[in-house]
């Protein structure tokens, strides 16, 4: 029996997504993720996506994860730069990786072995070299009455913080839902080495 002393039970996970963890990006982007990215709020760290959405997570079994490991070993572990912020219009404000290609490559090897799974759903087409790598800093949606004003101040704050470097070297498999605070990682994938 659950009493009112006990924690909250976390729900089940109902979604589950491929991403390369950015950690270096918290000192540019974390104050503006934190009310500006909805996926901040579920948990999930600065990233980049290789595929969302991904499998449910009742299908994530051992034959699941062999593929998935095999596709992200096919690229090699690699450094990524930030140096310029961007924008999907003026709804979505994000910090652009240099190299491009290798995280393509990642999108794309995921996506092949799982091609009933296309990047965002299919929102952006089902050709993964049509997705722009991105680290997503803020969503106007998200940004209240002040909208497209509180973005731009949030990216005249991230450029400060640029240029920074992170060497990426493992993707992450993980699982939750909407509700606040409920992604987890459910297991590493290293890439390849050189």
């Amino acid at each position: 029996m659950h009493s009112l002393d006990d924690p909250p039970l976390a729900a089940a996970p109902t979604r589950s997504a491929v991403i390369v963890p950015v950690p270096a990006a918290e000192h540019a982007v974390a104050a503006h993720r934190a009310h500006l990215d909805r996926s901040a709020g579920w948990g999930v760290p600065p990233h980049l996506t290789v595929l969302y959405p991904f499998l449910p997570p009742s299908q994530l079994n051992e034959q699941t994860l062999s593929t998935l490991a095999a596709a992200v070993t096919t690229v090699a572990s690699f450094t990524v730069t930030f140096a310029a912020t961007a924008w999907f219009g003026s709804e979505v404000l994000w910090l652009a990786p240099t190299p491009e290609q290798p995280l393509r490559q990642l999108t794309t090897a995921v996506f092949s072995a799982f091609p009933d799974h296309p990047p965002y759903g299919g929102a952006h087409g089902t050709d993964p070299a049509d997705v722009q790598p991105h680290l997503t800093v803020g969503e106007g949606a998200l940004a209240g009455p002040e909208g497209i004003g509180v973005l731009q101040a949030a990216e005249e704050d991230a450029q400060t913080r640029l240029p920074f470097s992170q060497h990426l070297d493992h993707a992450l498999l993980i699982t939750g839902s909407e509700e606040p605070r409920s992604w987890r990682t459910f297991c590493r994938l290293e890439l390849g080495s050189r």
